[in-house]
């Protein structure tokens, strides 16, 4: 049996991101919370990387692309998601909250144990991370609200009408060339019902 001193809380306390709903302010018809979301950015974070070296001449690290979206978001187990209105609804907000972010990493890193904490850390603060990787994972997150917001409107929720028209203007100012190409590849497909999705793919067989 492990000895009490050599237990670690750190992967129980982020086991609790399925715990943290997303969307706070906004109605859901289908609430989605921090795992769910985590995991669809490292799947688009992934595809965004291989397209950036299939077709853009890209050099990067698809699978480092999708750990870092998995983590992503791991502080909000402390802090709990922000919504991005609130957020950024003002330079004070903004500031006083990326330090409440800051300590909730700090926190997060102090719970590993001292020989696996510098593996972590760049997951968790992003220190040293490559800049061109950080870009396509938070252009992944946005693919994810993206997406997010479309099946709501599927749903006939009007609730996240603006929220989708932003999102998308966001993710095509960003310019990411491998971003332009998911949304016009892969999002249309996100407003269909599962029927028509099984008619479209008959029709190509």
């Amino acid at each position: 049996m492990t000895d009490r001193s050599e237990q670690n809380s750190f992967f129980a306390i982020v086991a609790r991101m399925k715990y943290i709903d997303r969307w706070a302010l906004m109605r859901n018809t289908h609430s989605e919370n921090l795992s769910e979301h985590s995991l669809d950015t490292a799947m688009i974070a992934h595809a965004l990387a291989v397209m950036r070296n299939k077709r853009f001449g890209g050099q990067v690290n698809p699978e480092r692309a999708a750990l870092l979206a998995l983590f992503h978001d791991v502080p909000e187990v402390m802090t709990g998601d922000m919504p991005t209105p609130v957020k950024y609804f003002s330079p004070a907000i903004r500031s006083a909250y990326a330090e409440v972010e800051t300590a909730a990493e700090q926190e997060l890193l102090s719970l590993l144990p001292d020989d696996l904490r510098e593996e972590y850390r760049p997951l968790i603060t992003h220190e040293g991370e490559d800049a061109e990787l950080l870009l396509i994972v938070k252009c992944a997150d946005k693919l994810s609200a993206l997406i997010k917001c479309m099946e709501e409107e599927k749903a006939c929720n009007r609730e996240f009408g603006a929220a989708r028209t932003a999102t998308e203007q966001a993710i095509r100012e960003m310019g990411l060339p491998e971003g332009i190409a998911f949304l016009e590849t892969f999002i249309p497909p996100f407003s269909l019902t599962l029927d028509e999705q099984k008619k479209r793919i008959k029709n190509k067989e």
